[in-house]
């Protein structure tokens, strides 16, 4: 029996950016349809049905295809996802990175020599994606006096840098000031708004590069889909009440570590 702590037994959940099989938002799913909760699941693509098929016979899971980069479509979608689920208590704002119809690097690029036009694709991607899927999900929590919004954001931006990715760093780290204004000024609403720097993490897309730079981190390997997932879910539940505003570096030690030599 899971502790009423962790229970999210009657908790309805909205997860974006869960398409991958292998990535972040579909372990995030996983582990809230494991705890209890009734999950809804967003991504670009058709390919949503099919995660909806894998998880189905962990509870009740409903999938949805939207481009969170359209506030309008944002909008009329977390409204059809509450009317389906009986409302929304939870947001795990895990759209982002490269979208599956963007070529590789399109959007990187530092400041000086990235076209301006990416940058702001970049950002709408990376950042207005949480902004609208937030402002949707809001007034379902406000209406019901309890809410857990969970950002995942990454170590590049908020405490570290990549060479060539200004966009998205900006993106990511203004993603950890949003959500420490949402933790302030929707405390005395009963939600908590936490984000998640994730550093290396071994999905389907991580590249030969991304790779060998987590072989450096202090424990030697990158991370998996579901040990940031489980940070996730923890926040999710009645036991986080009097956590928020926090960003919490997943990254295996990696921004502690001043040497990488030995």
């Amino acid at each position: 029996m899971i502790p009423g702590w962790l229970s999210l037994d009657g908790k309805r959940a909205v997860i974006t950016g869960a398409g991958s099989e292998t990535g972040i938002g579909f372990a995030c799913a996983r582990a809230l349809l494991e705890l209890g909760a009734e999950v809804a699941i967003m991504a670009t693509g058709d390919h949503i049905h099919q995660r909806v098929r894998e998880l189905s016979g962990l509870g009740v899971v409903h999938g949805y295809v939207c481009d969170l980069t359209d506030e309008q479509e944002t909008c009329e979608t977390f409204q059809v996802a509450a009317d389906e689920c009986g409302g929304l208590d939870i947001l795990i704002n895990n759209a982002g990175m490269a979208s599956v119809m963007t070529p590789v690097g399109a959007e990187s690029g530092s400041l000086g020599d990235i076209n301006l036009a990416d940058f702001n694709r970049s950002l709408s991607r990376n950042l207005m994606t949480v902004v609208h899927a937030t402002r949707a999900a809001l007034p379902y929590m406000q209406a019901a006096e309890w809410g857990r919004i969970i950002s995942i954001s990454s170590v590049t931006g908020p405490l570290m840098a990549m060479r060539g990715e200004s966009a998205y760093a900006a993106a990511k780290a203004a993603i950890v000031g949003l959500t420490r204004s949402l933790a302030v000024d929707y405390a005395s609403n009963g939600i908590t708004a936490n984000a998640l720097a994730p550093g290396w993490i071994h999905t389907g897309s991580q590249t030969e590069h991304e790779y060998l730079e987590g072989q450096l981190t202090p424990m030697g390997r990158s991370a998996t889909p579901s040990e940031v997932a489980t940070v996730a879910a923890f926040l999710a539940t009645p036991g986080s009440s009097y956590l928020t505003g926090q960003c919490i570096a997943i990254d295996g030690g990696n921004t502690v570590a001043e040497e990488r030599t030995r």
